[in-house]
């Protein structure tokens, strides 16, 4: 299996996700994976699109930008993809938008089949807002997870599991260890709650379902959407 395990710049916080990066890329070697491991200030876009091609499981740490925002007017040169270094090699806060429109665009890469995509840390992809900013509506957390998650549907995804606070390695795990399917793969987590939790369908990409598992109202930190009956042994 080809996992890729990318750290974008997130300025003071970089070391930490690199090494949150890190074990996650060890646990997936432990499994017998492949995998590569492209961090910050190296983590430019040339060289992140190269390695994800053909990419089993995507698994990203860094800015998240997404949609809607207050950060306006919307961009898909900009919003609902990865933050990456501008150029390589120039520290941890050269940090530069690669939005939908170049991920599924035609510079665009193509993963595997039944590939799954964890977005780890960002803002916006659970539908949760930035620091300091106003917390979302239900509704604005619901189109904040569908718009990241047809970003990757349309390069092949099945399933993108969003975790912008807990660890991401229950996902690795269940994919690699277990028959479960992506909803029971992220039941899985130590982390859920399940109280307010709540699913929809996506609008945004026909036929993908999304659960939001928020701890508190208001509070969406954990998410998946996609073809949610899809094995961990469907996606080896």
């Amino acid at each position: 299996m080809k996992v890729v395990v990318v750290v974008g710049p997130v300025e003071s916080q970089t070391a930490s996700y690199i090494s949150d990066g890190k074990a996650l890329a060890k646990l997936a070697r432990s499994y017998g994976a492949s995998v590569t491991e492209i961090y910050s200030p190296n983590a430019t876009w040339s060289k992140v699109r190269a390695a994800a091609k053909g990419a089993n499981l995507l698994i990203y740490l860094g800015h998240g930008n997404g949609w809607p925002s207050p950060h306006v007017p919307f961009s898909s040169k900009t919003k609902d993809g990865l933050g990456l270094n501008a150029t390589a090699g120039h520290g941890n806060t050269n940090n530069k938008y690669y939005g939908s429109a170049y991920i599924d665009g035609s510079a665009g890469f193509k993963l595997a089949a039944n590939a799954v995509v964890i977005l780890n840390h960002l803002c916006y992809s659970a539908g949760n807002s930035e620091p300091g900013y106003p917390l979302p509506s239900r509704s604005v957390a619901q189109q904040r997870i569908a718009n990241y998650g047809e970003t990757f549907f349309k390069i092949g995804a099945k399933a993108v599991f969003a975790e912008p606070r807990g660890s991401a390695a229950y996902i690795v795990t269940g994919l690699f260890t277990s028959s479960k399917s992506m909803q029971q793969i992220f039941w899985s987590s130590g982390s859920s709650k399940h109280t307010y939790a709540f699913t929809f369908t996506s609008t945004k990409a026909p036929g993908m379902t999304a659960i939001s598992d928020p701890y508190a109202p208001s509070r969406y930190y954990r998410s998946v959407i996609g073809k949610l009956g899809t094995t961990a042994a469907t996606w080896r």
